[in-house]
Formats: C-alpha cells, structure tokens, sequence
C-alpha cells in the first residue's frame, strides 16, 4: 500500500491506522496534528482512523519557543 506523508510517497505492507502510522515513523501521539486527505484527525481516533491506498497524509509538529 502506498500512502503520502508530507508529500513523500511511503510504501507499507498492510493497512494502518494513523496510530501505526505515527509508530512506524518514530513519532510522538503529543505535540503534532494529523492530517488525512485534507481533514484534520482528533487525537482520540488515531487508534481507529484507518489509512488506505493513495490517501494522503499531513504531519505538523508543534514546537515551543521564545
């Protein structure tokens, strides 16, 4: 299955949840949105909202500063 994360095409093996999407690229549920084909995911169903061939997928990372 392929999926775009941040613009870059990613090739995984089986279906994803947004959770197993965040897993597998090392980050953090806190601090960062989600989002998937242009609708922001509510960190309550990253666990439940299912990726699928082609979708496409956005990561923002929040960082603090001064």
């Amino acid at each position: 299955m392929e999926i775009f994360v941040n613009g870059e095409a990613q090739a995984f093996d089986a279906p994803l949840s947004v959770a197993d999407l965040l897993n597998r690229l090392g980050l953090p549920r806190t601090k960062i949105a989600v989002e998937h084909n242009l609708e922001i995911v509510a960190k309550s169903a990253y666990d439940t909202h299912e990726l699928g061939e082609g979708d496409r997928v956005e990561i923002v990372h929040f960082i603090g500063g001064g």
